[in-house]
């Protein structure tokens, strides 16, 4: 039996090149399954051994919060569009979680980071740096003065771990029966508003 080449035949000019191509194999493999990978299965995709994939994720863990990472930019993209025009922090956050809370489903990396059915993430996995530093990414992204509301860095990355607990919990455990968008929406706007409303201020001459 011939020897399979590794790398399709393409072995990466740098390291730099390598972890990309990793990362990029894990998304596919993620996008076809719709399921967490291991080392192996990312390894097998790309036709080289489990340790050649180590040498650049020491675990599957880190491999997954990279391919999370490098799957949301279109997602990302989409909304910034669906806030655009939301200024108000309560307003913004709550059209903001509906929208990841739908755009999930049609994300598997992201539905595999909130449900946490990853063994190494877990519930924690959500909180991780990773997790907060691609909710400052979101948030920024929103219309909202933050600082002339009131919110400085250590209060939006407050706000951005209460953002990231409350969806999890939704896709966790849905609601029963489910709720409508508007329903969900008036519930979001009645608790989570209140709650970021209650911490800001009007902008200076508003």
């Amino acid at each position: 039996m011939a020897r399979r080449r590794g790398w399709g035949g393409r072995p990466p000019v740098d390291d730099e090149e390598a972890a990309r191509r990793i990362v990029d194999a894990a998304v596919e493999v993620i996008s076809r399954t719709g399921s967490a990978i291991s080392i192996a299965d990312v390894a097998e995709s790309l036709g080289v051994i489990r340790q050649t994939v180590y040498r650049y994720f020491p675990s599957a863990e880190a491999l997954m919060r990279a391919a999370a990472i490098a799957s949301v930019d279109g997602f990302l993209d989409r909304l910034t569009q669906h806030v655009h025009g939301h200024k108000d922090p309560a307003e913004a956050m709550t059209e903001g979680v509906i929208y990841t809370l739908d755009e999930v489903h049609r994300i598997p990396h992201l539905g595999i980071m909130l449900s946490g059915s990853h063994s190494n993430i877990g519930a924690y996995g959500l909180t991780s740096d990773e997790a907060r530093a691609f909710g400052m990414t979101m948030i920024r992204r929103f219309d909202v003065d933050w600082e002339g509301h009131g919110y400085d860095e250590d209060s939006l990355r407050e706000l951005v771990e209460y953002a990231l607990r409350t969806m999890q919990s939704f896709f966790i455990s849905p609601s029963d029966p489910p709720r409508s968008e508007d329903e969900l929406r008036g519930y979001l706007r009645r608790w989570m508003g209140t709650t970021i409303s209650a911490q800001t201020r009007s902008p200076a001459g508003s």
